[in-house]
């Protein structure tokens, strides 16, 4: 709390955020104004609502407070961004950017406020260290409803993938060190994020749908289509990493693809294959330096006449 308590110009703000941030570290089961403002041992919830609407304070500077306080705890300059939504259900329509939306919150269409976050993820554990409300056109091509809610005027929508790409370019241009970047189908389906890492040469792995159209040096094919023709050798059994009952072990291939014209790299797909239930994920992968790769795995037609084995894409 020292770190960020000069953003305060006033005791009271920097005093309540304190009580704040330990309502929100604690165990309630339902966190709002009321709730923390009960904890914090407050008769009403005003104090807390009058710190979050119309206190003074600039929320982009702690955010930058906080993600150097992350960094220097968490350095890894082989760290991964991630970045991921999460939804809040609501009730009403007067909160900003609510609408009926697919949330991962419900796992279905619901009444929702939707914001990405940023996570920064190392070796000695993990933190958020930016966030963006995500703004449906449903509000803002309304700039009535967008003035009544306190909205500043001229904002323009802009979809979760192009919010995730600012903050993870604002993370880089901050000197955050991190290797890769991550993100599920909403973030790999859409070209603006690996673009974005691209310029940046920042490598990634993003989930991207099975009807995904991938093009190789045989041509355009969707993703399932591709992971059909992999032969049976070129399967290997590797680790996800550590879960609770151990590690969770899948099977893994990759096909080379083609990156755009003129930029330097790898590119390539790469299939995730459940041992148990042959379910299938896909993700787009981009790496920086040339890596090794299988000659059959750019040409699914020649695809069943090598005898080399594929190896997930490294810088």
């Amino acid at each position: 709390m020292n770190r960020i308590a000069g953003r305060f110009a006033r005791v009271e703000p920097r005093r309540r955020v304190r009580r704040f941030v330990l309502g929100l570290l604690s165990d309630l089961p339902r966190k709002n104004c009321w709730t923390l403002a009960e904890h914090a041992g407050d008769a009403t919830p005003d104090g807390m609502q009058h710190l979050l609407h119309r206190a003074k304070w600039d929320a982009e500077a702690i955010r930058d407070d906080i993600r150097g306080y992350v960094v220097e705890h968490l350095h890894d300059t082989e760290a991964v961004l991630v970045v991921d939504e999460t939804g809040d259900l609501k009730k009403g329509t007067a909160t900003v950017g609510v609408q009926r939306q697919y949330t991962g919150t419900a796992g279905r269409i619901e009444n929702a406020q939707v914001a990405v976050y940023l996570v920064y993820s190392a070796a000695r554990g993990h933190a958020a260290i930016d966030r963006a409300l995500y703004v449906p056109r449903s509000w803002t091509e309304d700039p009535d409803r967008c003035r009544s809610a306190g909205i500043p005027g001229g904002l323009s929508f802009a979809a979760k993938p192009q919010l995730a790409a600012r903050m993870v370019e604002r993370a880089l241009d901050a000197g955050t060190p991190a290797r890769w970047v991550a993100g599920d189908e909403v973030y790999g389906d859409n070209p603006h994020l690996r673009t974005a890492l691209e310029h940046r040469r920042t490598g990634y792995v993003l989930a991207i749908s099975s009807t995904h159209p991938v093009v190789t040096h045989a041509g355009k094919f969707q993703a399932k289509t591709l992971a059909a023709r992999i032969p049976k050798r070129a399967w290997q059994r590797l680790s996800a990493g550590v879960g609770a009952k151990g590690d969770r072990y899948y099977d893994w291939a990759q096909v080379e693809v083609q990156g755009p014209a003129g930029r330097l790299g790898q590119w390539c797909l790469m299939v995730r294959r459940n041992r148990r239930t042959g379910e299938l994920a896909f993700y787009r992968c981009f790496s920086p330096a040339r890596c090794r790769c299988p000659s059959w795995c750019g040409s699914p037609a020649g695809a069943g006449r090598s005898r080399r084995r594929s190896r997930p894409a490294r810088a």
